[in-house]
């Protein structure tokens, strides 16, 4: 155990060494999607956000996360050739199972590999932390599409990502579940910001009621701000590029969700603009993650 939290004492340093040495080098910043419940449409979110992101000159790596619900292949039309488990089973390399989706998008499809990074041994622990600084090289953004439930080990991943955006509902169920997320995580750690997203409204007005209530309960009993990112409508035309697998952004660009996804990619885009210089001085993913395992 000694030698093992000696080893990644000594990569901590290294990948520390290497972003500090390369100042051109691209570190990218890493965000998780969840709900508290499943049906809310987060996957879809997850896709067509990235996508977004992509339109707006970004370069964004997908991972499926959601174990047991992966579905953003199936979203895009597309065949699944490899996925995170085969990284993990056969040694492969991430640019060997990074798949090539719309708008030139980089994503990994889902499987139930997520438990097998906090419990494989050492060696392969250390090769996917290799893989995902390289990867974190080469990408603006790293969006992880998590599962409803949060689990141990989702946890470790969450509590390591730069933020965190929750997506729910206006329905008191999802909103209940949202909240109990929002608590589990903040409990374990408070300082992971996170950003409210409402997905399927029907007006913007009770979106913006819902997520002021939610906000206040936040504030009031988890004295955790939750900045409200803005709100996705109840549109007919999600339900049909679902149907023919195509993001809804590309089938209908110019349909009230296609819009909304966009404008929450801009303004997304605008606070980072805002926050570069002080994130800049925030360890990375891989750094996080080198110091939880150690």
């Amino acid at each position: 155990m000694n030698d093992q939290a000696r080893l990644l004492r000594e990569q901590i340093e290294r990948h520390r060494e290497s972003v500090q040495g390369n100042k051109d080098q691209k570190d990218a910043k890493s965000l998780a999607i969840i709900s508290g419940k499943g049906g809310v449409g987060k996957s879809n979110f997850s896709l067509n956000f990235s996508i977004a992101l992509q339109q707006k000159g970004n370069k964004v790596l997908l991972f499926d996360l959601d174990i047991g619900m992966a579905n953003i292949d199936i979203l895009m039309g597309t065949t699944q050739g490899f996925s995170i488990v085969n990284l993990f089973e056969e040694g492969r390399t991430l640019d060997q199972i990074i798949q090539r989706g719309p708008e030139n998008l980089s994503y990994i499809a889902g499987g139930s590999g997520l438990t097998e990074i906090f419990k494989m041994d050492e060696q392969k622990r250390r090769f996917f932390l290799s893989q995902l600084e390289e990867a974190s090289a080469n990408y603006d953004y790293i969006i992880f599409d998590m599962g409803a439930g949060i689990t141990d080990e989702t946890l470790q991943l969450l509590l390591s990502v730069e933020e965190i955006f929750l997506l729910t509902t206006c329905e008191p169920t999802s909103l209940t579940d949202a909240y109990s997320a929002l608590k589990y995580i903040s409990l374990h750690g408070d300082s992971i910001p996170f950003q409210l997203i409402l997905n399927k409204v029907p007006d913007f007005q009770v979106a913006a009621n819902t997520a002021e209530r939610l906000q206040r309960v936040a504030k009031q009993f988890l004295k955790k701000d939750l900045p409200y990112l803005g709100a996705i409508p109840d549109d007919k035309n999600v339900l049909l590029a679902v149907m023919e697998q195509t993001p809804f952004l590309l089938r209908s660009p110019k349909c009230q969700a296609s819009k909304a996804v966009s404008n929450i990619a801009s303004l997304f885009l605008e606070e980072k603009k805002k926050t570069i210089a002080s994130s800049a001085q925030k360890p990375s993913l891989v750094a996080k993650l080198l110091r939880l395992f150690a």
